[in-house]
């Protein structure tokens, strides 16, 4: 039998992982529109300006991609050590440190929007840290920063939801348990998804109205699943780095 603090512990961390999603869909529009139309929540988009300003000689977006693609880096790399660290001395709470220091970062790009490079590389570096605070759900690999991992990851659910349920009528009652865990998954990998699509729905919004001061309401959140995390650590031994599935 499932023990019930594990159950509790999985939804809360679904909840923080569709909170940070939202933060994320948030954090990249605002960030898009404000700045140069530049993404700093994921690398895919960066990594072909990159390769465009190369073969273009165009040095202005060949050396932007490479900043913004190492500073997200960068803050991964230092979020991901702070975990191990904690992890070592047995903290309690240690995606509170990442959660804070990302609500820093963003912070610090409202109050430097009139430089815009600086801003975007505090965007970049706060996306980083993020996608190393929460990276496992279950079994499940999480990505909150960007969502093309979690659609394919969908797409691989969803087919095996057509499988089982094809064994369901073929009378197999032990594909009956394992078919509604997969539409579970399914079901959360989609919400990550919506979250993120919101995020830059409503992140749109207040970018129109209050401008980069709109970065307010994903710092209000982070702060909201740091205070979560104090309250119910989100068990970071499950982060551990393995390898991806």
């Amino acid at each position: 039998m499932a023990d019930p603090s594990d159950a509790r512990l999985r939804r809360i961390k679904v909840a923080v992982a569709v909170a940070l999603s939202f933060v994320a869909g948030c954090v990249d529009i605002i960030g898009y529109i404000s700045f140069g139309h530049a993404f700093t929540a994921h690398l895919t988009g960066n990594t072909v300006h990159l390769g465009h300003g190369l073969a273009e000689a165009d040095w202005v977006e060949a050396s932007q991609a490479a900043a913004l693609i190492g500073t997200f880096v960068a803050g991964s790399i230092f979020a991901r050590a702070v975990i191990e660290a904690g992890l070592r001395c047995r903290a309690r709470s240690i995606a509170v440190i990442g959660l804070v220091l990302e609500e820093c970062l963003l912070a610090a790009a409202v109050f430097s929007w009139r430089h815009n490079g600086l801003s975007l590389l505090f965007l970049a570096a706060a996306m980083g840290v993020q996608t190393a605070v929460l990276t496992r759900v279950g079994s499940l690999t999480v990505h909150t920063t960007f969502v093309t991992g979690m659609l394919n990851k969908l797409a691989q659910l969803l087919s095996q939801v057509s499988f089982l349920t094809y064994d369901l009528i073929r009378g197999s009652p032990s594909a009956r348990d394992l078919r509604n865990k997969t539409l579970a998954d399914s079901a959360f990998i989609l919400s990550v998804w919506v979250a993120y699509a919101m995020g830059a729905v409503i992140g749109t919004v207040s970018r129109s109205r209050w401008g980069v001061a709109g970065l307010w309401m994903p710092i209000g959140v982070v702060g909201l699943v740091a205070l979560i995390d104090l309250a119910a650590p989100l068990a970071i031994e499950e982060e551990r780095d393995v390898s991806e599935r």
